[in-house]
């Protein structure tokens, strides 16, 4: 599965739980709104049911004690009928009490009333009030609230002349199944939005991480060791064009830098090697003229051991030539390394072959493997480990005999190759200069060895590094990719 390895927190999951977490967060949302509005329907439909049921029930009642001028008690006489007439219009019981609130009338029996007389705070808040009055309570039996609702009713001479009571049963269960509809429809749709919406996201993030992850593999592609790193070719007219844009400009810039990197580097590198070169041809052609001008002055042809000292002056100059030669031909060979011829071989008896020439030096070679195929040039080979354990040689310590150990290793897609040395060390100073063209911790010698090495291991994408410690010896590791 593309981009496993950044698990929760690659860009594309976080843009697909993201957008699953908002169509969630929509459905709540909506949800929990539309409870709310719905709850508020249905009470404010209940207070309107409540005020027509109300108006009509006094309109009727108000219409039946209009025609004569009633007192309180003669209204279950003027009641008698039509109190059951307009219970059965207005859908309601009513109960009729006088202004003490004690029972006169109702539609019903009275044994099935339960209340005979108002209780004195109720009756004397309706007495204050001209308006209804209603109180509250939740009724077990029904299991409906119920609104208490009280009334004074006037004769037509608007004077009151008794209490209306009526219950009005409410069930406010019936918005909530109206809300379960519609909550199981809006979760239906949302549901099969989600699912498109998941299939999007799902299509979206991943063009946009694979887009983002294939400019990422570009940028951490590019090396100074890389010769021609390539620009990204991108049609799309969005904001990743102008990333775009700004990683191929960054390219071109990489290119000029690295030209001109490479023409300083060049410059200075021949300016150090005309001055190595100019040294080392100085140092013998000092000797060469003083021993000419010695000899000059001190020349006597009568002298019978003219002979010896003229083949004494030849083999001096010789020696001094021969030296000159050598320099010559040590630069000759750095200045141009031949052309690698890259073959299919087994490391470790390569190896084996080339310590075979130092056989009066105790060299041991170990491999974790029997046998590590590569593919490079045996010339090139040759001359790193030759390279190197010459080093080891030469920096032998008086105090012990000298001991070389060459081990390699592969490792996943590396191989690692360290020659180890016990001899004099290298102070931790000279780390960053040991590889440099013109450096040399001896006496002699023209300081391209290990310069040489480098060259030869950066050309197959390699690394060399130097660890030591001054008394106990060195130790140089190579680092090879695994072109196989």
């Amino acid at each position: 599965m593309p981009f496993s390895k950044y698990k929760g927190y690659s860009l594309r999951n976080k843009v697909f739980w993201g957008f699953l977490l908002i169509c969630l967060l929509s459905i709540v949302s909506s949800s929990i709104l539309s409870y709310f509005i719905l709850r508020n329907n249905a009470v404010e439909q209940s207070r309107t049911d409540l005020q027509k049921k109300s108006e009509s029930l006094m309109s009727s009642l108000d219409y039946a004690v209009s025609h004569t001028q009633a007192e309180t008690k003669d209204l279950p006489n003027i009641l008698a009928n039509d109190i059951f007439e307009i219970a059965d219009i207005n859908n309601q019981d009513i109960i009729i009490y006088d202004m003490a609130g004690r029972y006169l009338i109702s539609n019903k029996d009275i044994n099935l009333i339960a209340e005979k007389n108002i209780p004195i705070n109720i009756v004397n808040t309706v007495i204050k009030s001209d308006k209804r009055v209603d109180f509250q309570k939740y009724d077990n039996k029904t299991d409906a609230n119920v609104t208490s609702s009280y009334m004074i009713l006037k004769n037509n001479m608007l004077e009151p002349i008794a209490i209306v009571y009526f219950p009005y049963y409410h069930n406010d269960g019936s918005y909530f199944s109206v809300f379960n509809k519609y909550v199981n429809y809006i979760i239906i749709v949302n549901l099969f939005i989600i699912a498109i919406a998941v299939w999007l996201s799902w299509i979206i993030s991943n063009n946009l991480t694979r887009a983002v992850t294939k400019f990422s593999d570009k940028i951490n592609q590019i090396t100074l060791l890389e010769d021609d790193p390539k620009p990204i070719k991108y049609y799309h007219n969005d904001e990743l064009n102008q990333l775009v844009k700004a990683y191929n400009k960054m390219i071109l810039q990489i290119k000029e830098q690295k030209e001109r990197l490479s023409f300083k580097e060049k410059e200075e590198a021949w300016r150090e090697m005309a001055k190595q070169v100019a040294h080392e041809v100085k140092n013998p052609l000092t000797p060469m003229k003083l021993t000419i001008q010695n000899f000059e002055r001190k020349f006597d042809p009568t002298d019978p051991n003219i002979r010896e000292k003229v083949k004494h002056l030849s083999t001096t100059i010789v020696d001094q030539i021969d030296l000159v030669a050598t320099v010559a031909s040590a630069f000759s060979q750095f200045a141009q390394l031949p052309e690698k011829n890259n073959e299919v071989f087994d490391l470790n008896n390569e190896i084996r072959n080339i310590i075979n020439v130092f056989s009066d030096e105790s060299i041991y070679f170990h491999s974790n493997k029997v046998a590590i195929m590569v593919e490079m040039d045996k010339i090139y080979l040759s001359r790193i480990i030759t390279n190197l354990v010459a080093n080891a040689r030469q920096a032998r310590h008086e105090d012990r005999e000298n001991s070389i150990n060459i081990n390699v290793e592969q490792r996943h897609k590396r191989i690692i190759i360290n020659v180890e040395d016990n001899g004099t060390g290298i102070p931790e100073d000279m780390y960053d200069r040991i590889f440099e063209p013109n450096f040399t911790s001896k006496t002699s010698g023209t300081g391209l060895g290990l310069t040489m090495v480098r060259k030869m291991v950066e050309d197959y994408k390699g690394e060399i590094s130097v660890k030591s410690e001054l008394g106990k010896g060195s130790t140089f590791t190579i680092l090879l990719p695994t072109n196989l």
